[in-house]
C-alpha cells in the first residue's frame, strides 16, 4: 500500500454560494487562500467536511485520455506504440457524488476506473525527463464509455471519434481531491460496483508512465493549469443500471463515488 506521509490532498468545495479550496484533512477542510494552482496558503479556518459539497477538484480547458494502457485490458488486442490519446468535452465532467445519467436510448453503459494526472504548469514540447516537474498531482476518474456507441453494434453505427459513447453529460465523474505528493506507482487502483470489486491493479501496470503521457500529449497540445489526463482502465469492465452505485478507490487518493440514474427527460 502507498505511503500517505507526504500527501497532500487539495479540495475544491462548495458552501452555499461560494466556491473555496482547500486542504482536506480527515474530516476537515483548512480553507487556503488562493486557488489550487498557483500560490496559495493556510488562512487558519477550517470547515467540516459534512457541511460542504465536493466539486471536482479542477476545471481544466482540456481532458485527455489514454486507451489501451494496461496489458490486462487489450483482450488480444496489440500493444500502442505510443499513447493512443481522445478528447472527452468539458461538458462531460462530473462532480463527486454527482449522478451519472444514462441517456435513454443507452444500450451498454460501462465503468472505467481510471487515475487522473492534473496538469500543474503550462506544458508545451516537455521531455520525459522533466515531465513530472510539470504534474501537480493525481486525481481518480471513472471514464462512463457507452460500448454500443463506441462500438457499433445492435444495429447502431460506431462513434465518429467516440463523441457520444465517452463524453455524453456526466461521462467524466473527477475527483474527490487532487493528491501532490503521491508516488502513484505504488498504490492499487479498484473500481467497486455496490460494494462488489469488479477491477483491481496495480498502477505500476500502466503500459505508457505518467511522464511519458505528458511528455508525448505536450509535443501537440499545450497543456495548461488545471488540465487533466486520464490515463486508461485495467482490466474487464461491464454495464452499469439505473440504481447502482460505482466507487473508483486510488490508494493514496480516496475513493470517487457516484450513483447510476437514467437521464430525466
Amino acid at each position: 500500500m502507498a505511503s500517505n506521509e507526504a500527501v497532500v490532498k487539495l479540495v475544491r468545495v462548495r458552501r452555499g454560494a461560494s466556491v473555496l479550496y482547500g486542504v482536506l484533512e480527515g474530516d476537515s477542510v483548512q480553507l487556503i487562500d488562493g486557488d489550487l494552482l498557483g500560490e496559495r496558503q493556510l488562512t487558519g479556518e477550517s470547515v467540516a467536511l459534512g457541511d460542504v459539497q465536493l466539486l471536482r477538484p479542477c476545471e481544466p480547458t482540456n481532458v485527455l485520455c489514454v486507451g489501451l494502457n494496461y496489458a490486462s485490458h487489450l483482450q488480444g488486442r496489440e500493444a500502442p506504440t505510443h499513447p493512443a490519446i481522445f478528447y472527452k468535452p468539458l461538458s462531460a465532467l462530473q462532480d463527486p457524488e454527482g449522478p451519472i445519467e444514462i441517456p435513454l436510448d443507452s444500450k451498454d453503459l460501462h465503468f472505467e476506473a481510471e487515475l487522473v494526472i492534473v496538469i500543474g504548469r503550462k506544458a508545451r514540447h516537455v521531455s520525459k525527463e522533466d515531465a513530472e516537474d510539470y504534474i501537480l498531482g493525481y486525481t481518480c476518474g471513472n471514464d462512463v464509455s457507452e460500448r454500443n456507441w463506441q462500438k457499433g453494434s445492435m444495429g447502431d453505427p460506431a462513434d465518429r471519434q467516440w463523441w457520444r459513447a465517452k463524453g455524453s453529460d456526466t461521462f467524466g465523474p473527477l475527483g474527490p481531491c487532487i493528491a501532490t505528493g503521491l508516488e502513484y506507482r505504488d498504490s492499487r487502483i479498484q473500481c467497486i460496483l455496490n460494494g462488489e470489486v469488479v477491477q483491481s491493479q496495480m498502477l505500476s501496470d500502466l503500459i505508457f508512465d505518467a511522464p511519458t503521457m505528458v511528455s508525448f500529449a505536450s509535443r501537440y497540445v499545450t497543456l495548461l493549469p488545471g488540465d487533466v489526463i486520464f490515463t486508461g482502465t485495467p482490466g474487464k469492465t461491464k454495464a452499469m443500471k439505473p440504481g447502482d452505485v460505482v466507487e473508483v478507490q486510488i490508494e493514496g487518493i480516496g475513493t470517487l463515488r457516484n450513483h447510476v440514474i437514467v437521464t430525466p427527460e
